[in-house]
C-alpha cells in the first residue's frame, strides 16, 4: 500500500488508512478551524505526504465529504431523539427544519462542509436519494401516525425530500434581516403546517 511515514505506525488496511485520515481531519478542524484545514495540514498531522492523502481522497471536497459521512450516524441519532419529543406531524416537520438549521453549522463533521465553504458539496449531499431515504427512516422512527394526516409509508421519502429542500434553502439563503429560530418556526408553520394537520 505504500505506507511511507504514518509516524512510524503504518495502517494495515485501506480502511484503516481512511479512518486515520478522517480522524486526523477532524482533529485539525478542532485545532485550526475548517478554513485552515487543508490537505497539507492533514498530511502533516498524519506524518505522510499530501500525495498519500490524495491517494485515498483525490480532492479536498471528497475528503470533507468522507468526514461528513463519518459523523452522519451520530447526527441522525440525535435528531431522531429530538424529534421524538413531539407528537404531531406538523411539529415534527417544523422542528426537523429548525433543529437542522441550528445544529448543522456547528456540527463537527457534517457542518465541516459549510464551514469550509463547500456549500455546493453540502447541497448535493443533502439532496440525494440516499439522503431522502435516511430522512424517511427518521420520520418512520418518530411516534407519529402519518397515515392519520393522509401520508402513507411509501410517501415519507417525498415528505423528507420536501423538508430537506426547504431546510437547505433556509440555511443557505437566510432572510435579511435574519429570522430567529422562533420566527422560522412561525414562518414554516404558517405555510407548511396546514398541509400536515389531520
Amino acid at each position: 500500500m505504500g505506507h511511507h511515514g504514518w509516524q512510524g505506525n503504518p495502517p494495515h488496511t485501506e480502511d484503516d488508512a481512511k479512518l486515520r485520515i478522517i480522524a486526523a481531519t477532524r482533529s485539525c478542524v478542532e485545532k485550526f478551524g475548517a478554513a485552515k484545514t487543508t490537505v497539507s495540514v492533514v498530511a502533516t498531522e498524519l506524518g505522510v505526504t499530501r500525495q498519500t492523502v490524495y491517494r485515498y481522497y483525490p480532492s479536498h471536497s471528497e475528503l470533507l465529504e468522507a468526514v461528513a459521512q463519518a459523523g452522519l450516524a451520530d447526527f441522525v441519532q440525535r435528531m431522531t431523539a429530538h424529534l421524538a419529543t413531539f407528537d404531531s406531524a406538523a411539529d415534527v416537520a417544523i422542528e426537523s427544519i429548525v433543529w437542522s438549521i441550528e445544529e448543522i453549522p456547528r456540527e463537527p463533521s457534517i457542518g465541516l462542509l459549510l464551514q469550509a465553504g463547500e456549500t455546493e458539496v453540502f447541497s448535493r449531499d443533502v439532496t440525494t436519494t440516499m439522503s431522502f431515504s435516511i430522512g424517511a427512516d427518521i420520520l418512520r422512527d418518530i411516534p407519529v401516525d402519518w397515515s392519520a394526516i393522509g401520508v402513507q409509508d411509501d410517501e415519507l421519502e417525498g415528505l423528507a425530500e420536501m423538508l430537506m429542500r426547504l431546510f437547505v434553502s433556509l440555511l443557505q439563503y437566510p432572510a435579511d434581516p435574519p429570522r430567529s429560530a422562533d420566527d422560522i418556526r412561525s414562518f414554516v408553520r404558517r405555510w407548511l403546517g396546514p398541509a400536515l394537520n389531520a
